[in-house]
């Protein structure tokens, strides 16, 4: 593929597909680049998004390329995006596979990764019965014995939202708690309990988690945990193009998608800290429509 490409979007989740989408039926050549290996490709069913709630994390991207498929202009490249050269109106992506690819516009939608989970068992249950986000997998831990695994400002948070869904839950720090004595007081005033010994182990059977095991000898028994992940952005070449980022790791846009770079912009979980896969497709979505009103404010001008 010689020509140069409108856009070209590395990443092909949520936020990827729904510029993908918007571009294709604005008639815009476009070159998608993902290597499929999506975050949430650990989790059983995604939630929250209407009319595809409870889909398989797969099952959503096969629909959401079927559907694109209709637009000649779209193409998809089973690759991952290794460096990009270039600037506004001509740059140059080059991939793990050798290939390159010219674009005018460039939409980073790299999404984030995990880091390792350095807790013994928590890896096995992850995405079956340990999750990241009460609003994606809280309605079926609801009534159930849980475990939040936070510290500090977090814990606080994640115990007024997990009520929600449950009152039976117990904070483990797994290690220092980071609270402050008013902190620690507001929870023991509604009843919940903290252990801030460090995390031995989790034990589960077949994926359901039974029991979080505690240097200290301590046994919680548990039916589910909610715990808050280490994350990076899914690649480094946002900030190697020279794209402000935030203290989080995101990369800094406006409300349409734009980045502080000329012709870059960036959308979903790589530019956010929403994580859901609504509103990756949303901002996809907004990025997608400003990409094409600057292209076609470009071609105006040129014609004029």
């Amino acid at each position: 593929m010689k020509q140069l490409m409108d856009v070209a979007i590395i990443g092909g989740g949520p936020a990827g597909l729904s510029a993908a989408l918007v571009l294709g039926r604005a008639r815009k050549s476009v070159i998608v680049i993902d290597e499929e290996r999506p975050r949430n490709r650990v989790t059983q069913e995604s939630h929250g998004f209407l009319t595809r709630d409870g889909i398989k994390p797969s099952e959503f991207r096969q629909i959401a390329r079927e559907q694109i498929s209709v637009y000649p202009s779209v193409h998809f490249e089973n690759d991952s995006a290794v460096a990009v050269t270039g600037a506004d109106g001509e740059f140059m992506i080059t991939t793990a596979k050798g290939s390159t690819f010219g674009a005018k516009k460039l939409l980073f939608a790299v999404g984030m990764k995990d880091l390792p989970l350095d807790i013994e068992g928590l890896t096995d249950v992850y995405g079956k019965s340990a999750f990241v986000c009460p609003y994606c997998d809280g309605w079926e831990m609801r009534d159930r014995k849980l475990v939040i695994i936070s510290k500090g400002d977090h814990a606080l948070h994640f115990a007024k939202i997990i009520a929600g869904w449950t009152s039976q839950y117990t904070i483990c720090t797994d290690g220092p708690d980071e609270m402050t004595a008013e902190q620690r007081e507001e929870l023991q005033q509604h009843d919940v309990p903290i252990f801030d010994s460090k995390i031995q182990r989790i034990e589960a059977a077949n994926g359901s988690v039974q029991q979080v095991v505690l240097e200290d000898g301590s046994i919680i028994s548990c039916e589910g945990i909610f715990f808050v992940p280490k994350l990076a952005i899914g690649s480094d070449l946002p900030q190697a193009m020279g794209c402000a980022m935030t203290e989080a790791g995101a990369v800094v846009v406006d409300e349409f998608g734009k980045t502080n770079v000329p012709g870059i912009y960036s959308a979903g979980d790589a530019a956010s800290q929403k994580y859901q896969v609504v509103a990756a497709a949303s901002m996809g979505s907004m990025a997608a429509v400003s990409i094409n009103s600057e292209l076609l404010g470009e071609a105006w001008s040129e014609r004029g």
